[in-house]
């Protein structure tokens, strides 16, 4: 009997929270707590509920701009009907239904990452979570950034501001703050300005009991600048003293040295790694015209971008100029080899800037000359991929 794909009534989702808790071992509350905010789909097979998962419409920044975008989440497949690649047909229909719904671009996290890049989807950047002692960030911190106790909600604009000097945060939702409330009870914020200017940090931390004891759970980290930074750091190295070490959360710290910086010893952080968030650009034109460019690039590039269910490729040329850019079907030099040539996959991780250089794309697999890879680089590596949102 084949599987039906629909899109989930209360009865199916109450039945797929059931399935979920069976398929995970444990009971995930997100699926009731998010699901009025979500495109819900399921798989049914003879009247039962044989798999599912939801899709988040949250704009995430690109750029510097929001972009349409959708968040799939809480999927999962029952354990008697795995291996007969049901994940994979399921995650295509929740990617066809956002994308109905003005979806352009797609993220999950998964740990299961072979399947879906066969589909096109691709992991911009490499994901860890950090424990240091906290008397590894005890430290002197400018005197004229001034700590205060504040209200998520109320900073929101200030978040906003900051995440969108990234490739992958989302805008978040105004149920954003009730829901992270439900999930880390007890999480504080609070805000970090020098004296007489807007705050230009915002700082989420949450306690939480380990087997060597309480530990400090940092869940946003966001700061403008390396002195609001420092305070930041500072302030996390006094916060409690009974307190033996703080967890920066997989998505709490921006890439680059920030934290290693701060350290004074060697070996003071201990890493962890974790599965990372995989993108997937849906419409790869309408992607490339609601993003964000660098003002000062103006170039154009042939290229031939191939399909996961496709063995061949397609020409588009991109024009970029003046902070914005259009990717057409074929171009002026048709007949002639493209300048870069490269897979959905690798067309999502540069959509991110996630290539930082002509060597690192080579080694991908993206092939052209290094000039032209170069050039390509070039137009989104104004910001680096980071995702500081898990779902």
């Amino acid at each position: 009997m084949d599987v039906e794909f629909t899109e989930a009534d209360d009865g199916q989702w109450e039945e797929y929270d059931a399935l979920a808790s069976r398929a995970y071992g444990q009971a995930v509350p997100d699926i009731t707590r998010l699901g009025p905010y979500a495109d819900r789909r399921v798989a049914v097979r003879g009247g039962r509920v044989v798999a599912g998962g939801m899709g988040l419409l949250v704009p995430r920044w690109f750029g510097g701009r929001p972009v349409p975008a959708a968040s799939l989440g809480c999927g999962c497949v029952a354990p008697e009907e795995r291996g007969a690649r049901l994940a994979a047909r399921l995650v295509s229909e929740r990617v066809r239904a956002v994308q109905e719904k003005g979806a352009v671009l797609a993220t999950l996290w998964t740990a299961s990452n072979r399947y879906v890049r066969r589909l096109g989807w691709e992991a911009p950047a490499q994901v860890f979570s950090w424990t240091v002692p906290t008397t590894a960030l005890k430290g002197s911190a400018a005197e004229t950034v001034e700590v205060t106790h504040g209200d998520s909600a109320q900073l929101a604009g200030v978040r906003d501001g900051l995440a969108g000097r990234w490739n992958g945060p989302w805008q978040r939702p105004q149920w954003w703050g009730s829901w992270q409330q439900e999930q880390h009870p007890g999480l504080e914020t609070y805000a970090f300005a020098e004296h007489g200017r807007d705050p230009g940090g915002v700082l989420s931390v949450a306690t939480k009991s380990t087997p060597d004891g309480r530990q400090l759970v940092v869940h946003d980290f966001w700061a403008a600048d390396a002195m609001v930074a420092d305070a930041m750091f500072a302030f996390l190295g006094r916060h409690h003293g009974r307190v033996a070490t703080v967890l920066f959360e997989r998505t709490s710290l921006p890439p680059g040295p920030l934290l290693h910086r701060r350290l004074a010893s060697v070996g003071a952080a201990t890493a962890r790694s974790w599965h990372p968030w995989m993108l997937r650009v849906l419409d790869p034109g309408r992607a490339v015209e609601l993003r964000g460019w660098p003002a000062h690039v103006d170039d154009e590039l042939v290229l031939d971008l191939s399909a996961p269910d496709d063995p061949g490729s397609s020409r588009y040329t991109l024009n970029v100029s003046g902070g914005s850019a259009c990717l057409t079907p074929g171009g002026a030099r048709r007949g002639r080899t493209a300048d870069v040539t490269l897979t959905s996959g690798q067309f999502a991780l540069w959509y991110a800037g996630g290539y930082r250089s002509p060597a690192a794309a080579a080694l991908a697999g993206i092939r052209g000359e290094d000039s032209a890879i170069g050039r390509l680089l070039a137009t989104t590596a104004d910001r680096e991929p980071w995702l500081a949102d898990y779902f």
